[in-house]
């Protein structure tokens, strides 16, 4: 599979929507990004990157990350999308399906428990 070239990179890394947040002024989330002001090239592997540069490259992106003041914005934009490439909101790509995976889980979980009380009550 082919990596998307860095300047499509840049243009994913601050999508052009709103975020989570209730905000007071117009501005979307994105635009308080600490990562607008880094490199496309922290948060997105290059093709063929050894395990142990991605792993460091992932932590420095989780770092910036940390002390991003729109974090769960970004993570929830990637959780939502869902972006299947890169750091976004501290979260790899891996570490995403992982969170989503349990989102499905508990929503099963929370569905069956509502259709068994239903079913209780009406018993």
């Amino acid at each position: 599979m082919q990596q998307p070239s860095c300047q499509s990179l840049q243009v994913a890394a601050v999508p052009a929507q709103r975020g989570v947040r209730d905000r007071t002024d117009d501005a979307p989330w994105h635009t308080e990004a600490v990562c607008r002001r880094d490199e496309a090239g922290l948060f997105f592997a290059p093709s063929k990157e050894p395990t142990a540069a991605r792993l460091s490259r992932e932590e420095a992106a989780k770092r910036v990350c940390a002390r991003c003041p729109v974090m769960v914005e970004c993570r929830e934009h990637a959780l939502l999308q869902p972006e299947p490439y890169g750091v976004w909101g501290g979260l790899t790509a891996a570490e995403r399906r992982v969170v989503l995976a349990r989102r499905r889980r508990r929503d099963l979980e929370l569905q069956k428990a509502a259709h068994a009380a239903g079913v209780a009550a009406a018993g």
